[in-house]
């Protein structure tokens, strides 16, 4: 049983782009598409589709690469299930000073910290992606 999937699907990235994988595979969630289509909106990956095989769902993701090198740099895990980190509108502190994003869960869905601030959102913060 995996604790924390979330924490799975992040490493699987990371490693795949170390490794200059094309396409990586993590098991289905509703939760990690929505993470997902917030890199995918960002420019951070190519795209993702949800695959089937052996009645088992799997989200299919394309990395993306820039003069050979992987556009994501750094995955970190900021939320976890022991402890769970909130921030309000105003607390929302910038990755890199602006040169990446936080992936957050609001009352309003999964968004980037750009959108949050845009629809006057807090919630908690996912992860950080430069």
């Amino acid at each position: 049983m995996m604790t924390d999937p979330i924490s799975d699907m992040l490493a699987r990235i990371k490693n795949a782009c170390l490794r200059s994988f094309r396409t990586v595979d993590v098991p289905f969630s509703e939760i990690k598409a929505g993470i997902l289509s917030v890199l995918e909106r960002e420019g951070y990956i190519v795209n993702f589709d949800k695959v089937s095989s052996d009645n088992r769902a799997f989200l299919r993701i394309g990395l993306k690469y820039y003069d050979g090198k992987p556009v994501i740099n750094m995955l970190d895990r900021v939320s976890k299930p022991s402890r769970r980190v909130y921030a309000k509108l105003k607390k929302i502190d910038s990755v890199f000073n602006g040169f990446g994003i936080c992936v957050l869960s609001t009352s309003k869905g999964i968004m980037s910290d750009a959108e949050a601030k845009e629809n006057n959102v807090g919630g908690e913060i996912l992860c950080k992606v430069f």
